[in-house]
């Protein structure tokens, strides 16, 4: 198992993502190649305990930064993540992660790597949290524009992901829309409806934006500007609620006596506390970016990782981690199929 990394790629690169490639490697043991600056890298490496470990690092003299337009994957040929993407397409690498300018890193694959065939546009498909589990949401930002042939392929490529990885049989698939009724979305989702029911998939009807959480369906499909708005929607409202908490607790009289009393009888309530702290933890993780690693860039002819610009040591182990599953899986393969049954 080789997995090429964008050692460049992030906010806090590459000090994050060496961090990050050297415990995946010593986590899932495999082979993380760390692309870009070999000077830079290097001095990474010498902060960490790397015996035993394969961390080859191969040069890539350019970096496309965050504040690049996406025609610098054209321009910096030699840019850390064209370089692992081609790594991946000449079959020295089973799969790609980057952190990078997002439209960039789908760019880079699409130009280096190819879409596999038979599959019109890629999408980026994310795991999001629900009451039941989690579910799969994509498009959530590759396509703002679609077609109802590019949503039923994204709901294809979700079911594969969903059956493959979380080994679901006969994953449900459903449609955002602003209401359950067939006749009810835009012109693009009543459309879409009709290919999804007469498709084989497990289609289970339109979901409103508040049955997404409930886990109405294990793939929720979408374009990428409502998919994106669901997603940043989703994880600025994680924030808020836990602010409007606590600022209402420190506010008024009522709330600051409710706040010192709260302390004795947290320290009456500490066993139970303690016993409650696995579950908390539990619930945290659920709700953390870094467990997720990155999204999924389907249907591309390899698996492709898009790590979050901001992503700490934690998300690139991740990231790493869920590009090693797909591989592991062979979720591209899978799709390849799937896609010759669609066209």
């Amino acid at each position: 198992m080789r997995i090429a990394l964008d050692a460049m790629g992030g906010d806090h690169a590459p000090a994050v993502t060496v961090a990050g490639a050297v415990q995946a490697a010593r986590l899932y043991n495999i082979e993380v190649i760390l692309v870009g600056d070999p000077d830079a890298i290097q001095a990474e490496l010498a902060k960490h305990d790397t015996r035993g470990l394969s961390l080859p690092v191969v040069p890539a003299s350019q970096v496309i930064e965050m504040t690049d337009h996406v025609d610098a994957v054209r321009a910096k040929k030699d840019a850390s993540m064209n370089v692992g993407a081609r790594l991946v397409r000449r079959g020295e690498a089973d799969g790609f992660v980057s952190a990078g300018h997002s439209g960039a890193v789908m760019a880079a694959a699409l130009f280096n790597i190819g879409r596999i065939p038979g599959i019109k546009r890629p999408a980026l498909g994310t795991i999001y949290p629900t009451v039941k589990g989690q579910c799969f949401v994509l498009d959530v930002g590759a396509n703002t524009e679609c077609t109802p042939l590019y949503l039923l392929q994204f709901g294809l490529m979700g079911s594969v992901f969903m059956e493959r990885v979380y080994g679901i049989p006969r994953p449900t698939v459903a449609l955002v829309s602003n209401g359950e009724e067939e006749d009810k979305g835009s012109q693009l989702v009543r459309q879409t409806t009709p290919l999804l029911r007469d498709s084989g998939l497990n289609f289970v009807g339109n979901a409103e934006g508040k049955d997404v959480p409930k886990g109405f369906a294990d793939v929720i499909v979408t374009d990428g500007f409502t998919g994106n708005v669901v997603i940043k929607l989703s994880e600025g409202l994680v924030v808020a609620l836990a602010l409007i908490i606590i600022n209402e607790l420190e506010a008024g009289v009522l709330g600051k006596l409710a706040l010192v009393l709260a302390i004795p009888a947290a320290v009456l309530a500490l066993p139970a506390l303690l016993l409650s702290i696995p579950a908390l933890r539990r619930v945290v993780k659920r709700f953390y970016y870094a467990e997720f690693g990155g999204a999924h860039l389907m249907g591309v002819n390899g698996p492709v990782i898009v790590a979050h610009g901001r992503s700490n040591v934690k998300a690139i182990q991740n990231a790493i981690r869920v590009c090693k599953e797909s591989v592991e899986h062979d979720v591209v393969g899978t799709i390849h199929a799937g896609a010759r049954d669609l066209s």
